[in-house]
C-alpha cells in the first residue's frame, strides 16, 4: 500500500515532540510531507522553533517547517507555558536548531500541498489548535475535498476539560476553527481526552526510554519527567498522558484503537462552555455522523510500538 502522506500541523509541546519523533521513525507507514507550526501550547516564535529542533534530534533536516498562524481566528490566543514550561519543550537540554524555517507560510504550505498531490492521497494531523487547518479552507476552497482524512488530538466526552471545565485546551483556543474544520465533511478521526488520558507514562514505560540509551530516548524521558508534573498534581494520575502521540500511531496501527462513528458539534457562543466538543456518544439526536471519536486503547500495544520505534531513530541513511 505504501506510506501514508501526511502534513503534521503542531504546536510542540512536549507530546507534540514524541507524535513528530514516532512519525519520523515510521518511514515505511508514514510520509512526512512538511511540518507547519501554529500558535498554541506556546507563542508561534517557540512552536515553529520547538518543530525545528524535534525534527534536529530525530536526524530529519530533510523535512521543512513552516510558520502558520501566530493567533486564533477571532480570539485572543491562550497558551499553556504552566503545562509545558516556558519554552514548550522544558526538560532536556536541546541545542538551537540549524535547519532553516522556510519562507513559505504555513497555511500556504498546506494548500499547495493538498492542490498538488493527488486527490484523497494527503492526511492533516493537526496536534493543536485547528487555526491553520480552517485559514487554509477558508483562503482556498478546493482543498477540502482533496483531503484523505484528518487524524487529530483534541476535544473530550467523559472528561470533559483541562482548560476550562468544558473544554480540552487545543479546541478552546480557537473554537471558531474547529467548528469549521468539524462542518467540512471531511472524514475526521478524533483523539480526545477520553483516550489520551488512558496513554500514561508511568515510571516504568518512562524508564524503557531511557533504556533505549539514545539520544532520542533521553530526551523523551526527560520530557515525560517534566510534563508529568503536572497531571499528577492536578489528576493524581500515574504519569503523563501522552495525548499527540496517539495521532502518528493511529496511522500506524489503528487495531490499538477503539471508538465509534459519532456527531460532534463545537460551542462557539457560551461563556460556560466555550470550545466544548458536544460529542453524541450515545447517538440520542438525529444529527448527523461527522467524526470516528476514539474512546479505547490498548496501552501496552501503543507504548510497544511507541519504544520500538523511538529506538530507530535516527534512521540509518537519512539526516
Amino acid at each position: 500500500m505504501g506510506a501514508q502522506k501526511i502534513i503534521i500541523d503542531t504546536d510542540p509541546g512536549q507530546d507534540d515532540a514524541v507524535a513528530i519523533l514516532l512519525a519520523l521513525a515510521s518511514p515505511d507507514e508514514i510520509e512526512v510531507l512538511g511540518i507547519t507550526a501554529v500558535a498554541g501550547n506556546v507563542p508561534l516564535s517557540l512552536t515553529e522553533k520547538n518543530a525545528r529542533i524535534v525534527c534536529e534530534l530525530a536526524g530529519r533536516s530533510d523535512i521543512g517547517v513552516y510558520a502558520g498562524c501566530a493567533h486564533p481566528l477571532k480570539r485572543k490566543l491562550v497558551t499553556a507555558e504552566h503545562v509545558h514550561g516556558k519554552t514548550g519543550l522544558d526538560g532536556p537540554k536541546l541545542p538551537e536548531p540549524k535547519i532553516k524555517l522556510q519562507e513559505k507560510h504555513g497555511v500556504d504550505f498546506i494548500i499547495d500541498t493538498l492542490m498538488q498531490e493527488p486527490a484523497n492521497s494527503v492526511s492533516l494531523c493537526p496536534l493543536g489548535p485547528l487555526t491553520n487547518i480552517a485559514t487554509a479552507m477558508l483562503k482556498e476552497p478546493r482543498i477540502t475535498p482533496r483531503i484523505k482524512q484528518i487524524v487529530l488530538m483534541g476535544g473530550a466526552y467523559f472528561e470533559v476539560g483541562n482548560i476550562t471545565p468544558a473544554a480540552e485546551f487545543n479546541i478552546f483556543v480557537d473554537p471558531d476553527a474547529a467548528k469549521i474544520v468539524f462542518a467540512s465533511g471531511i472524514e475526521i478521526v478524533v483523539m480526545p481526552l477520553d483516550v489520551t488520558h488512558k496513554a500514561l507514562v508511568t515510571t516504568q514505560r518512562n524508564e524503557a526510554f531511557r533504556q533505549l540509551k539514545t539520544p532520542v530516548g533521553a530526551a523523551v524521558a526527560e520530557m515525560t519527567d517534566f510534563f508529568e508534573r503536572f497531571d499528577k498534581e492536578k489528576y493524581g494520575s500515574a504519569g503523563a498522558p501522552l495525548h499527540d502521540p496517539c495521532v502518528t500511531a493511529y496511522l500506524i496501527d489503528p487495531t490499538i484503537f477503539s471508538g465509534r462513528k459519532i456527531n460532534v458539534e463545537i460551542e462557539t457562543e457560551s461563556e460556560l462552555t466555550l470550545g466544548m466538543t458536544v460529542a453524541d456518544w450515545w447517538r440520542v439526536t438525529d444529527r448527523e455522523a461527522n467524526a470516528f471519536f476514539i474512546g479505547n486503547l490498548d496501552a501496552n500495544k501503543f507504548f510497544s510500538l511507541l519504544t520500538n520505534r523511538l529506538g530507530r531513530l535516527p534512521l540509518n541513511g537519512i539526516s
